[in-house]
């Protein structure tokens, strides 16, 4: 049951940056982008480019499905306990990449602001990184 929940709450989140990488580019763009600098060529080059991103999200939503689908095929331990730890480093690598620019952000740096919705997906891609090994290895012990 816990294997399924988590699969269930890891196809949402991906769904979600497909989503807004892929088929509301702009929106995402808008996010990083300040309104005084949208107007450049950099801005469509970035809400394009989002596309890509939404892409690896939508193939990780698509074989969290399939694992749903087929989860009995995955039921030893050592099998659910790889899977999730994969998807915990998937998550990771979105939250410690933007960890720097968080950081950055408290002394007026940073690439991008981190607040609001950024702020929002840097938390969750955090928790759902922990929620993700937690699993793993209560999985693995």
């Amino acid at each position: 049951m816990i294997f399924e929940a988590i699969l269930v709450l890891n196809c949402i989140w991906f769904l979600m940056g497909f989503n807004v990488f892929s088929l509301r580019g702009r929106v995402f763009a808008k996010l990083l982008v300040p309104r005084e600098q949208r107007d450049t060529p950099v801005f469509g080059i970035l809400a394009e480019s989002g596309k890509f991103l939404g892409g690896f999200n939508f193939s990780l939503a698509l074989l969290n499905i399939l694992l749903l689908i087929n989860h009995a095929s995955f039921s030893s331990d050592i099998q659910r306990a790889v899977l999730l730890f994969t998807f915990s480093v998937t998550h990771g690598s979105q939250f410690i990449y933007n960890l720097p620019v968080a950081l950055k952000n408290r002394s007026g740096g940073g690439a991008w602001k981190v607040r609001g919705v950024m702020r929002f997906i840097f938390v969750m891609d955090f928790a759902m990184m922990m929620i993700n090994l937690l699993a793993a290895l209560w999985y693995w012990l």
